[in-house]
């Protein structure tokens, strides 16, 4: 076999071991799926004490399906195949006379982990890299391989419909106290303990009466609850895999072939041709980050405001040591207390809580740039503000070091000026909220040197971020869409059109929030600012003006275009859509992104679109502005 090997122990255990030929990551092909199979053979002809299933790779136990086979489905017989292939191989595993089990280090998502389901135990290693999922619904498309089966049955249907209509994942830890593994144990005594596991004749947990009660009698309770959450977040024309899975789960038990019609919808839909897509644009993103070995340990931020001290306090919580300068610990502190809460919310755990907000050090005084591989500029937009400070920075870095710089309007060539080394100077852009947004713009002025570019890309990797490398312009690529883009909402406004209604426009367009929340949200001072240099010259819409003179800046100061006195947006009922206002908005966005390809500024139309959607959530389900065009051209 290639792809997997086979261990006969004395003790009467079969180790069945997963390392697929020519890849870091295993994924569950067709050709490995048959090779399994055949595993399955033998075992029937002489069956063992018991199974062991476990990975090779040191990356983690199986990624998924092979997403590379999935693209290529272009027909329903095609899709049919590809559920039914896995849908029996795992029920056969399910059924096997022997107690089997998989071991579980590392990523185990979609078809890894329903493989791992149809085993009787599941054994998780904790540690960091530990994460267990059912992302088939970021694909566009549902578990067809016994997760939504199974999963429901191990861990309560709420909880199991919370992971597969999400996408999100667990680790170790969560995944033993949630039921869905058997047990979680250190990596220094994982395979004493999965042959402990295996042997034990352990029953399975069993699920609490009133979960059992809702995974049968009282389903549609759970399934109507579930689809009034996801219609809270996703219509249905836009993204149908949510509504199949909550469907199929409940009149099918999560079999999809007994639901041939749902198969043929959702496997060949536009939704998930874009969606996986998107997968693959994001995959091309992560790539920059490959370019290059550097790897940092410090990381100096200076300026402690929003945006600087939620850089400083993400680098932290990635396991970098920190030190965040501005003129006074007073002015440091407000970022200290944001660090705090999102460490909390990340890690839970209140040992590494403090263990990250050690590594964020007060550095009022900058003795931080001499020890940092990485050295950010995140002060306010001014550049005799910042000519000064990088004067004082670039005597006392070290050789190698990356200098960078947020600024999100100031051209790098600029900035530069008074740098002995002019090249070394590199943009890199994180958007607000730092924590939310994946992407991080790697700007590359005139004349820059390609290594501190690739190690600008490696960094914001390394901080699992999706680093797009973009040349110095204004606005660079997000902002200088988005520029048009809100404009057009405005003079809409202008027109009479209520705000809450180009906000309805725009969100049943597919976007996550209108436009017009938007601008509040960023700040009005700061619309105005960026659409002076990014409009063309061209005059701020009166409601804009308005707004500004009275001090209404948005969420900022409690009024904007909306009462943000809640902390929410105060909304009156949206008026009726009139026809085609969505592309008459959207249009400059789609316009300004073509001419940014045009004009270099990213490098090619896949770019663009991945850097539209990852750095504004423009509408995934469209596979990005330039792809919609296409779409919509064809």
């Amino acid at each position: 076999m290639k792809h997997w090997q086979l261990i006969k122990e004395e003790t009467g255990i079969v180790v069945a071991v997963i390392d697929k030929v020519g890849e870091s990551a295993n994924s569950l092909s067709a050709e490995v799926m048959a090779e399994f199979g055949e595993i399955l053979d033998q075992l029937d002809k002489q069956p063992p004490k018991g199974l062991i299933v476990r990975s090779g790779k040191e990356a983690g136990f199986i990624a998924g399906a092979d997403i590379e086979e999935f693209s290529q489905l272009d027909s329903a017989d095609k899709s049919r195949a590809l559920v039914t292939r896995g849908w029996n191989l795992f029920n056969r595993l399910a059924a096997v006379p022997y107690p089997t089990l998989a071991l579980v280090r590392g990523h185990c998502l979609g078809g890894g982990l329903e493989l791992a389901l149809a085993c009787r135990y599941l054994l998780a290693v904790d540690e960091s890299g530990t994460k267990m999922g059912l992302p088939e619904v970021m694909l566009g498309i549902f578990p067809g391989w016994g997760g939504m089966l199974r999963l429901p049955k191990r861990v309560g249907p709420a909880a199991a419909l919370d992971m597969m209509l999400t996408g999100k994942t667990i680790d170790a830890k969560r995944a033993k106290k949630m039921g869905l593994a058997d047990d979680c144990v250190p990596p220094r005594v994982m395979e004493m303990a999965a042959r402990q596991l295996l042997l034990s004749g352990q029953p399975r947990r069993l699920l609490p009466f009133m979960q059992r009660l809702l995974n049968g009698p009282l389903k549609s309770v759970v399934a109507n609850g579930a689809r009034k959450q996801v219609a809270q977040k996703a219509r249905p024309e836009h993204y149908p895999a949510p509504y199949a899975i909550i469907d199929l789960w409940e009149k099918h038990d999560g079999n999809a072939l007994a639901a041939p019609e749902v198969i043929d919808r959702i496997i060949t839909s536009p939704t998930a041709r874009n969606l996986v897509r998107v997968y693959h644009l994001q995959e091309r993103l992560k790539g920059f980050g490959k370019a290059s070995d550097f790897k940092a340990k410090r990381v100096h931020v200076v300026g402690a405001g929003v945006m600087g001290g939620d850089i400083a306090a993400w680098c932290a919580l990635r396991g970098m040591t920190v030190t965040l300068q501005d003129q006074t610990l007073e002015r440091i502190a407000p970022a200290l207390k944001r660090a705090h809460a999102l460490f909390s919310k990340r890690l839970r755990e209140p040992l590494k809580v403090r263990d990250a907000f050690d590594r964020l050090i007060p550095d009022p005084n900058g003795d931080g740039v001499a020890h940092a591989d990485v050295v950010i500029e995140a002060i306010f937009e001014n550049v005799e503000a910042k000519h000064a400070l990088f004067k004082s920075l670039e005597p006392r870095m070290k050789p190698g070091a990356v200098l960078a710089t947020n600024t999100s309007s100031l051209k790098l060539e600029d900035l530069r000026t008074v740098l002995q080394q002019p090249q070394r100077l590199v943009g890199i852009h994180f958007f607000n909220p730092v924590a939310m947004m994946p992407l991080v713009e790697v700007v590359e002025a005139d004349r820059a040197d390609p290594a501190a570019v690739q190690a600008a890309c490696a960094f914001v990797k390394q901080i699992d971020k999706l680093p797009l490398p973009v040349k110095s312009a204004p606005g660079f690529l997000v902002n200088a869409v988005l520029a048009p883009y809100m404009l057009a909402a405005m003079r809409a406004v202008d027109e009479g059109v209520s705000p809450e209604t180009v906000d309805e426009a725009m969100l049943a367009f597919g976007m996550p929030m209108g436009p017009i929340e938007l601008i509040d949200t960023v700040g009005l001072d700061i619309a105005m600012a960026a659409g002076k240099q990014l409009a063309g010259g061209a005059d701020a819409p009166r409601c804009l003006i308005e707004r500004v003179e009275k001090n209404q800046l948005g969420k900022k100061s409690g009024q904007g275009f909306y009462d943000w006195s809640s902390g929410k947006p105060a909304k009156a009922a949206a008026g009726g859509v009139p026809a085609g206002l969505a592309e008459r908005l959207v249009t400059p966005l789609i316009e300004r992104a073509s001419r940014l390809v045009a004009d270099s500024v990213v490098a090619d139309r896949e770019l663009a679109d991945a850097g539209v959607i990852f750095g504004t959530g423009f509408a995934p389900f469209t596979g990005g502005p330039l792809n919609y065009l296409n779409d919509a051209q064809k």
